[in-house]
């Protein structure tokens, strides 16, 4: 599964659009820092990114 994410990137001090890729049962992987960014916590694009490794909300 492929999607776009937007949002405010505080490591780059601007918005942007992050592709993600995922595969059920498998980390995403993001062209960004996500997995060793010192922000991801706070940043709404690292929030949807976990999100989505989550899964569906049922």
């Amino acid at each position: 599964m492929e999607q776009v994410i937007s949002g405010y990137c505080r490591m780059t001090d601007q918005s942007r659009l992050v592709e993600v890729e995922y595969t059920p049962g498998c980390p995403p992987e993001a062209d960004c820092a996500w997995g060793h960014c010192l922000y991801q916590a706070q940043c709404t694009i690292g929030q949807a990114i976990a999100r989505l490794q989550a899964g569906p909300e049922d």
